[in-house]
């Protein structure tokens, strides 16, 4: 799926918690920054304390996302991130350039590919599912 425009953008981020039931709650908000530029705010808030918060600025006419940040939390502590920092010095992380994902035990050093995530289509469904299958493992995953 490629970024589609705003409303099909904001129906998708607004169904997720339909889609996914160990979401308990999502603050995220779509908010136009002119007219072809939006961004992506808040947090999905799931069973078991844990917590993805996201950031996403999206041109719609390039149909691309320009920049994102996404944090997962367990009881308040980071226990994962996702960037697209380029490091060309790690041949380990080739397969998903530039976007990768910084993972325990040492957060800001250890870095794996991130499949799923990416400039040119929508990355919150692919976030979520993996938090639902592998974060929340007793969950069940996606209604399809």
């Amino acid at each position: 799926m490629t970024i589609p425009d705003l409303d099909s953008y904001g129906a998708l981020i607004y169904s997720l918690s339909q889609r996914f039931p160990p979401i308990q709650q999502s603050t995220l908000v779509l908010a136009t920054l002119g007219p072809t530029l939006a961004k992506v705010e808040g947090q999905v808030v799931f069973e078991g304390d844990v917590v993805l918060d996201v950031w996403e600025l999206v041109d719609f006419e390039a149909g691309r996302i320009l920049k994102y940040s996404y944090e997962v939390y367990r009881s308040e502590e980071k226990i994962l991130w996702y960037d697209p920092f380029e490091h060309p010095h790690m041949p380990e992380l080739a397969s998903t350039y530039p976007h990768h994902k910084h993972v325990l035990p040492d957060l800001k050093h250890n870095r794996v590919p991130a499949p799923g995530i990416s400039f040119e289509h929508p990355n919150l469904p692919a976030l979520v599912e993996e938090i639902v299958e592998d974060i929340l493992p007793s969950s069940g995953g996606p209604i399809q």
